[in-house]
């Protein structure tokens, strides 16, 4: 039991401290943090209950609408209502690249929850796999989201709609992506290897511009 649980906390963690320690500038508090990563894991039950319903009652004839309305747009959207309603207004959230800290650290509580208990049904030797593709992609969809609603809090007001709009879609066309392969590609490792090396290239992109965008506004 203790081996599955600290399997399935160990990724989040390291990437959520990877993400976290990258704030050069002003170290969110850890609290807050850990606040925003239990709302994330909090989120995981009512949204299993949700696809459960949608699936057993077959809802979508769709696969596609399936992947793209039960997981994509589901966790996506509620990952970003935690977000916004919790995050976007505080005072804590006060350098675009806060965004990116508490975007990682709401989809990582998700992700932790959903790998723990993952492993408790189908057994620890799955953990590196789990590691690598679902829990990451949820810590890169977490900095994009995170990303997009740090442009639109330290935008101008006529273009804060935009950015905040693009904050929730394009994890959630990202997350449809993502799953869309895993489930409609035989050979689906040969389409998600090139697919998470952009998805890396992209989210890492995005943090860079958030941290010298600080680094700007530092400037005398």
């Amino acid at each position: 039991m203790i081996e599955i649980i600290s399997a399935g906390i160990a990724p989040g963690l390291a990437l959520l401290s990877y993400f976290y320690l990258r704030d050069q500038y002003e170290s969110e508090p850890v609290y807050l943090v850990l606040r925003s990563f239990i709302f994330g894991a909090l989120l995981v039950f009512p949204i299993m209950f949700i696809q459960y319903v949608l699936e057993v009652e077959k809802v979508f004839t769709s696969e596609f609408l399936y992947t793209f309305i039960a997981v994509g747009f589901l966790e996506e959207f509620f990952k970003w209502f935690v977000l916004f309603f919790t995050i976007y207004q505080h005072v804590q959230f006060n350098e675009h690249y806060d965004g990116i800290v508490y975007g990682v650290a709401v989809s990582l509580g998700f992700a932790t929850l959903e790998n723990i208990i993952y492993l408790f049904a189908n057994g620890v030797e799955y953990a590196l796999g789990r590691a690598i593709l679902p829990v990451s992609s949820h810590a890169l969809f977490g900095v994009i989201m995170g990303y997009y609603l740090g442009k639109g809090k330290f935008s101008i007001i006529k273009n804060r709609t935009k950015w905040i709009v693009l904050s929730c879609s394009i994890p959630i066309l990202l997350h449809t992506v993502y799953d869309s392969i895993l489930l409609n590609y035989f050979n689906w490792k040969y389409i998600m290897v090139p697919f998470m090396l952009f998805l890396w290239w992209f989210a890492l992109h995005k943090a860079k511009k958030a941290r010298i965008k600080i680094f700007d506004s530092r400037l005398p």
